[in-house]
Order: structure tokens, then C-alpha cells, then sequence
């Protein structure tokens, strides 16, 4: 059985309005803001349908250097073996990994073509 993706996020610069944006235009429900592992004002999503997986929007903070992301987290039982695998296939580590405090250990890797993709430790 493949891994299955666990988790969306939305990060740019400027999470007041990202939130603003997609609680309009998708109806979530949009959580308190906090920081963690990188990110800064970032809350928590989870679409109203009850169906589809749990996300989180934010802003850069941590992530210097870069414009934002959106990207979806592919959840693995051992965050630094796929990691070593990702790199082996070409790919390169962002970031992490990073316990999240009071949640899982995440990390983000860039495909062969700079894609954006996390990886949760489930």
C-alpha cells in the first residue's frame, strides 16, 4: 500500500489574507493562529463537507528565501529514511525534519522539477 497524503498547507505572505481568501471562497472553518516549525500565524483548516483531509494556512516566517508555497504532506511511518530515499531520487531537502510542537514531525523536499512537497511522520 503507497502512503497517503495526510495534510494540505497554503503559505505566503500574508496570512490574515490568505485565510480571508479561502474561508469566502470555500466556506472552512479556520482555526486560531499559532507558529511552529517555521511557519508564523498559522491556523489550522478543515473543510466544512466532511470529506477531504485537514490543512493549515500561514505566513513565510521561517521561510526565508522563499515567496510561499501551497503543497500537500504525504504522511510516512520514518521521516529521515524518506527523506534519504527522496534525495537518492533526485530530489532535495527544504526543511526539517521539525518536531511541530505539540504535534508530528514534518519536513518539505523539492522534486526533481522544484516542486514543493511535505512529508509527515505518521
Amino acid at each position: 500500500m503507497g502512503n497517503p497524503v495526510v495534510h494540505f498547507e497554503i503559505v505566503g505572505k500574508d496570512a490574515a489574507a490568505l485565510k480571508k481568501f479561502y474561508k469566502s471562497a470555500f466556506d472552512w472553518q479556520i482555526g486560531e493562529s499559532g507558529s511552529g516549525a517555521g511557519a508564523q500565524n498559522y491556523a489550522l483548516v478543515r473543510p466544512n463537507g466532511g470529506t477531504g483531509i485537514d490543512g493549515g494556512i500561514g505566513d513565510m516566517g521561517g521561510y526565508e528565501g522563499s515567496e510561499g508555497h501551497v503543497t500537500f504532506y504525504v504522511g510516512v511511518t520514518d521521516i529521515n529514511a524518506a527523506l534519504k530515499k527522496v534525495e537518492d531520487l533526485g530530489g532535495r531537502r527544504i526543511f526539517g525534519p521539525d518536531p511541530v510542537p505539540g504535534g508530528p514531525t514534518i519536513a518539505l523536499f523539492a522534486d526533481p522539477e522544484d516542486n514543493t512537497v511535505g512529508l509527515v511522520e505518521v
